[in-house]
C-alpha cells in the first residue's frame, strides 16, 4: 500500500550517522514501474559519483565502470518503489554488485509481495498501518507543531475524527496536518472534517480521500501551480527552478503587495512543501520529489490540457494528442525522430514543450526537421531543449512572440540567433553548460522583460553584446564576459542593481584598470547600501566618499 512510510523508513536508515560511518559507498536510485536496466545503471553511477560521464548507452560498459566503482568496497544501495517482478531484468542489473566487499547491503522498497520473493535474499519487513495513537502524533506534529494536545486541549476531541479518516497512512495524516499548520480555530478544523470531498465515491476517483481535502483546500493559485507539478514523471527530482515555469505560463501574474513575481513564487513552493506535496529528495538537499500518490493527486487536477509522453522503448512511435491539452511533457529519448511528434504540430494553443531528463548528464539527439514545425507553434510560453545536442537554432525561433522561458543549457550552440532579440516578453533564458557557445545576439538589449540570464559554465562566451545594462530588470547573470572593442564594458553593469547569486567576471584583461577598480567601488557601494541598516552606515559612506574622490 502506498503511503505507509517505506521510503520514510528507508530514508532514516539511509541517513543514519552509524550507517554513512560503516559503509564506503552509498546510492538511492528511485525505480517506480519503469525498470529500465540501462536507465538505472546510469542512475546509480550517478549517485555514487555526480561528475560520471553517461553518455555511453552500451549496458556492458555501464556495468564495467559500476563495477570498478563497487569493487571491494562495502556499499549500500536503496532502490526505491520498484514494481518489477520479472526474474530476468533484475538478473541482468545486478552483476556489478557481486565486486563489493562482504558487508555490502541492497535495502529494496515495494508494495508487492511478488517483488520481495524474487529480489529478496531475506525476509520481507511488513510495514503495516500506524495505530490511531501514532497517527495522532503525526497529524499533531505537522499541525501543531509538538507531538501532542497539550496545549490546545479545545482541538484533539475533532482532531481525533480527522486522523481516523487517515486509515493510519502517515502520508495523509501528513498532508491534512500541513493543511491545518497555524489555524487554531476550531471552525477551520470543522471545515475538514466536514468536507463533502471524503465522500465521493472511489469509482469516480481513486485518490486517497485526505490527499483530495488537502487539494481541495488550496488556492486557486496554487492549484494551478501544484497541476503544473503533473508534467514530471514519477521520482522526478526538480529544483525550485519550477518557480520560473509558473511564471511563464502565467500562474505568479497576480502580483501581491507590488512583490516581485519570484517572490511570490517561492512562497507558493513553500506553501506547497510544508503540506507536504513537496518533499526533500535523499539524493540532494536542492531538489524536491513528489510521493507517488500526490503525484497520482497533480495528474488527477491536470485533467486532460496536461499531458506526459511516457519514456518507452519505442520512443519514435507516433502519439496521438487531444486538441485541448496546453502543456506537454515528455522523458526525452536517446534519438527522438519526427514520428514521436506527429499530430502535435496541429496544437496551435500548446503553450509547454518540455522535454525531461531522467539522468541530467546524458545527451539526446533531435531530427533536425522537427524545429522549424515547433517554431510554428506561436501560442508557446514555456520551450526547452535541454540536453540536446542542438549545434545552431533556425531563425524562426523569433517567431515565438509569446516566449517566457528558453531553455537551451546543455546543447551544441555556438551562437544565439539574431531573431531571439525579438522575444520581448522573454522573462528567462537558460544557456547553463552551453560550452561551446560563443556570442550572445547582438541586439540582446532588447529584451526588456528579461529576469533571468543564467549563463554558468559558458567558457567559450567571448563578450556580451553592448547594450547589455538596459537589461535592468535583470535578477540572474551567471558570468559577464567583458567586449574587447564592440563589446560591453564593466560600466553595463552600473544599470543591473537587482542582481542577485553568484556573478563571474571573466575577460578580465580586456577592461582597464581604473575601469575594474570603479566597478569594484560600484559594487562594494551597493553592498553597503543594501545590507547596512539605517543610522548605522555614517562611517562606511564616508570612506565610500574618500574611496570615490580617489577614484576620480
Amino acid at each position: 500500500m502506498g503511503g505507509l512510510g517505506k521510503t520514510t523508513l528507508a530514508q532514516l536508515v539511509y541517513n543514519d550517522k552509524q550507517v554513512q560511518d560503516h559503509f564506503d559507498l552509498k546510492a538511492w536510485t528511485c525505480v517506480s514501474d519503469d525498470f529500465d536496466v540501462i536507465r538505472l545503471t546510469k542512475s546509480i553511477l550517478l549517485s555514487i559519483a555526480s561528475d560520471q560521464n553517461v553518455d555511453n548507452h552500451d549496458l556492458n560498459k555501464l556495468q564495467e565502470e559500476l563495477k570498478k566503482k563497487l569493487s571491494q568496497k562495502k556499499f549500500l544501495l536503496v532502490l526505491d518503489d520498484v514494481w518489477n517482478e520479472n526474474y530476468n531484468d533484475w538478473d541482468r542489473l545486478r552483476p556489478p554488485f557481486e565486486a563489493g566487499a562482504p558487508g555490502s547491503k541492497i535495502i529494496v522498497t515495494a508494495r508487492n509481495q511478488g517483488v520481495a520473493a524474487i529480489m529478496g535474499t531475506a525476509p520481507a519487513y511488513q510495514l503495516k498501518k500506524l495505530s490511531n495513537d501514532d497517527c495522532l502524533s503525526v497529524f499533531a506534529q505537522h499541525s501543531l507543531g509538538t507531538r501532542d494536545f497539550s496545549s490546545n486541549k479545545s482541538l484533539e476531541e475533532i482532531g481525533k475524527k480527522i486522523v481516523i479518516k487517515c486509515n493510519g497512512l502517515p502520508l495523509a495524516a501528513k498532508t491534512l496536518g500541513g493543511l491545518l499548520r497555524g489555524k487554531l480555530d476550531r471552525s477551520d478544523w470543522e471545515g475538514v472534517l466536514s468536507c463533502k470531498i471524503w465522500d465521493l465515491p472511489e469509482e469516480r476517483c481513486d485518490i486517497i480521500p485526505a490527499l483530495r481535502v488537502s487539494y481541495y483546500y488550496l488556492a486557486a493559485p496554487l492549484k494551478q501551480c501544484f497541476a503544473y507539478c503533473s508534467l514530471f514523471p514519477k521520482d522526478y527530482e526538480f529544483e525550485e527552478e519550477i518557480i520560473l515555469l509558473w511564471c511563464a505560463s502565467g500562474f505568479l501574474d497576480h502580483k501581491e503587495s507590488g512583490n516581485p513575481i519570484e517572490d511570490l513564487g517561492r512562497k507558493f513552493f513553500q506553501e506547497l512543501r510544508s503540506r507536504s506535496f513537496f518533499q526533500q529528495s535523499s539524493n540532494n538537499k536542492s531538489r524536491f520529489v513528489m510521493h507517488d500518490l500526490v503525484n497520482d493527486l497533480a495528474q488527477w487536477a491536470a485533467g486532460e490540457i496536461y499531458f506526459t509522453m511516457e519514456y518507452t522503448s519505442e520512443v519514435n512511435k507516433q502519439q496521438s494528442f487531444s486538441k485541448n491539452i496546453r502543456h506537454l511533457s515528455y522523458i526525452r529519448g536517446f534519438c527522438d525522430g519526427v514520428q514521436r511528434f506527429e499530430g502535435l504540430y496541429d496544437i496551435q494553443h500548446l503553450r509547454t514543450f518540455l522535454p525531461v531528463m531522467l539522468t541530467k548528464s546524458s545527451r539526446g539527439y533531435l531530427a533536425r526537421s522537427i524545429l522549424p514545425k515547433l517554431f510554428k507553434l506561436q501560442r508557446l510560453r514555456v520551450f526547452s531543449l535541454r540536453g540536446y545536442h542542438i549545434s545552431e537554432l533556425p531563425d524562426s525561433v523569433g517567431d515565438l512572440r509569446y516566449l517566457r522561458h528558453l531553455n537551451l543549457s546543455g546543447t551544441e550552440i555556438k551562437t544565439l540567433p539574431e531573431s531571439v532579440s525579438k522575444l520581448y516578453n522573454l522573462h528567462t533564458l537558460l544557456l547553463e553548460d552551453c560550452r561551446r557557445l560563443k556570442k550572445l545576439c547582438a541586439a540582446m538589449g532588447n529584451l526588456i522583460k528579461l529576469h533571468h540570464l543564467n549563463n554558468s559554465n559558458t567558457d567559450s562566451l567571448e563578450e556580451m553584446p553592448v547594450g547589455i545594462g538596459k537589461l535592468t530588470c535583470l535578477q540572474t547573470l551567471s558570468n559577464f564576459a567583458v567586449g574587447k572593442d564592440n563589446g560591453s564594458g564593466l560600466r553595463e553593469l552600473k544599470s543591473l542593481i537587482h542582481l542577485q547569486g553568484t556573478l563571474k567576471i571573466s575577460n578580465l584583461g580586456n577592461s582597464s584598470m581604473g575601469m575594474i577598480l570603479g566597478f569594484l567601488f560600484h559594487a562594494w557601494r551597493l553592498f553597503i547600501l543594501k545590507t547596512c541598516e539605517n543610522g548605522k552606515t555614517g562611517f562606511l559612506l564616508d570612506l565610500v566618499r574618500e574611496l570615490k574622490g580617489f577614484l576620480n
